[in-house]
């Protein structure tokens, strides 16, 4: 039978660590055998998970005899992963173990090297920061869960159920997996990606460097901007601009502003009545079609299916 671990790490989020448990533990086959074998490790017997403890069965052990390895997010996902810990889940990977993470449990995946020259993804609120503590990871903020064979990776909070579903088709068809939807009351695929849910692009995360610039690029983002207007406005040159910009928000000025383009039109489909092609000219696309491609391959969704779902 698969083995499915779930590692369990000081602080780690409870929704996080249950959601796994719950989706792989409640998949059956056809026959109404369990399709997992679910089991929760920890470096400790005892973990803490903020609003309370658990005891868990087993060590670090068991990633050596796992099929797939879950790794939640943590309370603080940027603090140091214990070596053991790397250690153990590079030896899995090295045997073909599936490694996949959930929400900013990305952080500790990437910790061990896995991600390096990879996509991938994690919470909207952290993927800056991803990208700028891992640099070699492709991050990207848009999407629910990224597979990349062996290492997965999955969006915020919820986008875990799509992620699990996701591996239950891969290893058992689209009939178990959505039989296991059903009983978790959700749909076998979500329209769109995370980009739907967000409310406006995260802070830098030090607070200093280009900060002063997004917020212009945000107030001026209905102007036709080139990078060397965007160059000149920070007072530096159009490639050091480009370095900066990739180290501090892991994208590209022009593919930066393409997005608070997209989080304005967001707020204003979500918020007015005005008609799509009103709502491109006042977000600084020339042109109405030209904004439904840049919209639909940013958020997952068109603007008048966006607009249903959310205003």
């Amino acid at each position: 039978m698969h083995t499915v671990a779930v590692l369990a790490l000081p602080g780690v989020l409870a929704f996080d660590l249950s959601t796994p448990v719950e989706v792989f533990g409640r998949a059956r086959l056809p026959d109404g055998r369990p399709a997992y074998r679910v089991q929760v490790c920890a470096p400790t017997r005892m973990v803490d998970a903020g609003a309370f403890a658990i005891r868990v069965r087993h060590g670090l052990e068991l990633l050596a005899t796992a099929d797939t390895v879950l790794l939640p997010g943590l309370a603080d996902p940027f603090g140091p992963v214990p070596a053991p810990v790397l250690a153990a889940l590079r030896t899995a990977a090295g045997t073909g173990t599936r490694l996949a993470s959930i929400c900013v449990g990305a952080f500790i995946l990437a910790a061990t090297g896995l991600l390096d020259g990879k996509r991938a993804t994690t919470h909207w609120a952290a993927t800056g920061e991803l990208a700028r503590r891992y640099p070699a990871v492709e991050v990207d903020p848009d999407v629910l869960y990224v597979d990349s064979g062996s290492v997965l990776t999955s969006a915020g909070a919820a986008a875990g159920l799509d992620l699990c579903l996701h591996l239950i088709r891969r290893d058992h068809g689209a009939a178990v997996a959505a039989d296991a939807a059903r009983i978790a009351v959700m749909p076998l695929e979500r329209d769109g990606g995370q980009a739907q849910f967000i409310v406006q692009a995260p802070p830098v995360a030090d607070g200093s460097g280009i900060e002063g610039l997004l917020r212009w690029l945000t107030d001026n983002a209905h102007r036709e901007l080139t990078l060397a207007d965007i160059a000149a406005r920070a007072n530096t040159s159009s490639r050091t601009l480009s370095r900066r910009f990739r180290e501090q928000t892991g994208t590209t000025p022009l593919q930066w502003l393409y997005r608070a383009r997209i989080r304005q039109a967001q707020y204003l489909l979500e918020t007015t009545d005005h008609s799509v092609d009103r709502v491109a000219h006042q977000v600084g696309f020339g042109s109405a079609t030209a904004f439904r491609d840049r919209f639909r391959a940013v958020v997952g969704l068109n603007p008048h299916t966006y607009r249903r779902r959310f205003q």
